[in-house]
């Protein structure tokens, strides 16, 4: 589907942290959204960082003080920022302000909307103090990926005064938004609650996945490659932070190697926490890590697994839908979510009946739950052919897109009866 707009190539600038080529996290998603506005008519400009994530490392090649590219029909502007070794506390909040000075004087073009990505908040926040100063007129959308306020707090960093000013300046944000696109209803509900953002303005648009349609593979060969043999692999991909929790993995493989158990844990990518990880992690022979691969290579590695593992922190529940998801529904395998039984990643697992959902932090019962898809190839298939089934449906990329252009038309032209 292509919008019909009352102008010609109308202007849309982007703003957020992360951008292609970083291959995970929230980049793919504005990648994919800039790109596909840019297809369906609009003059899109992106102003963002150089590529960091999940390294928290500025890649080879990039890191000037600015810097013009031209990607798969977008304009993109990228400012230097500082990026912290270790991305905690203070350092993390110094990162996003100076991001967040550098859009306070950078050219946005003249853009007839101007869409937000949050996080990250406070760079976001200043963009929006812009945008209330010299261009008022000019309609923010607010996309909102995590809630930032509520990840702290799940997270246990939220507490005292700090976490009060983040919780100020994440509500004055999300009301100052002509629009928050939220990508799950229980986002919707939550800025509702928690920030008093009106439900007329609130406008769901659902993440999808950001890889092809999964490649037939040749399975041996590819688990060959790996080293995976016989054994039954459970496969985390993606970011290792805080929020993941992955000491928990820790203790399930080491239970499997004590129990004898033909089970491999493999953690695969990057972050924060990957150095503490593996140096924890090494004496466990039940337990793998593997660099980040590219997105081919990805594809194949989570079509090679047994089962595809989400594993969250204790008390982690609503501050974001994991954009793994996305891809471990393309691939046909079972999704096992170690996690908070009422949270929000439960209750997509459980939406697509894609896979098993088991409490967060409970080692035992993430290897039993391993075991017993491992065990039932019949059982393993049907979550697996669901997740799939659900990855085409709900999580829909070209749908996504259009309901976005369709929101940006609305709001350009001034007319909400569309």
């Amino acid at each position: 589907m292509v919008v019909t707009m009352s102008r010609l190539a109308p202007a849309v600038t982007v703003l957020g942290v992360n951008y292609p080529p970083e291959p995970t996290g929230i980049s793919p998603y504005t990648g994919a959204m800039a790109r596909g506005l840019a297809q369906r008519g609009y003059e899109t400009h992106v102003v963002t960082t150089h590529p960091h994530y999940p390294e928290w490392r500025v890649r080879s090649g990039y890191g000037q003080w600015s810097r013009r590219e031209h990607l798969d029909g977008v304009d993109v502007r990228r400012l230097r920022h500082y990026v912290p070794g270790r991305p905690t506390g203070i350092r993390r909040l110094l990162s996003e302000l100076s991001f967040g000075a550098r859009l306070l004087f950078a050219p946005w073009r003249r853009p007839q909307a101007v869409v937000a990505v949050s996080p990250a908040l406070f760079s976001s926040a200043l963009a929006a103090l812009r945008m209330r100063l010299f261009h008022r007129k000019t309609p923010l959308i607010v996309w909102v990926q995590d809630l930032y306020w509520l990840g702290l707090s799940e997270t246990g960093q939220g507490a005292g005064s700090a976490g009060q000013v983040i919780k100020k300046t994440e509500g004055w944000l999300l009301r100052r938004g002509d629009r928050v696109v939220v990508i799950h209803e229980r986002f919707a509900q939550r800025v509702i609650d928690d920030f008093g953002v009106s439900p007329e303005r609130i406008v769901v648009v659902r993440n999808w996945t950001h890889l092809p349609p999964a490649p037939d593979i040749d399975r041996a060969a590819a688990r060959a490659k790996l080293g995976w043999g016989d054994v039954t692999i459970v496969l985390h991909a993606g970011n290792m932070g805080i929020k993941q929790g992955l000491d928990n993995v820790l203790d399930a493989a080491q239970l499997a190697h004590d129990r004898g158990a033909n089970v491999r844990f493999v953690l695969l990518g990057n972050g924060g926490e990957h150095a503490r990880l593996v140096a924890e992690g090494a004496h466990i022979p039940t337990l793998q890590f593997i660099d980040p691969l590219p997105d081919a290579e990805f594809a194949e590695a989570l079509g090679a697994a047994d089962v595809l593992l989400v594993n969250e922190k204790v008390g982690v529940s609503e501050m974001a839908v994991p954009s793994k998801l996305t891809s471990y529904f393309s691939t046909g395998n079972p999704v096992l979510a170690a996690t908070d039984l009422r949270g929000i990643t439960a209750d997509e697992v459980r939406a697509a009946d894609g896979g098993v959902v088991v409490d967060a932090g409970d080692p035992a019962a993430l290897l039993d739950a391993a075991e017993a898809l491992a065990a039932d190839a019949e059982e393993s298939a049907r979550l697996g052919a669901n997740g799939r089934r659900y990855r085409e449906t709900v999580l829909d990329e070209t749908f996504a897109i259009d309901r976005f252009a369709t929101l940006l038309s609305r709001l350009i032209d001034g007319d909400e009866s569309k």
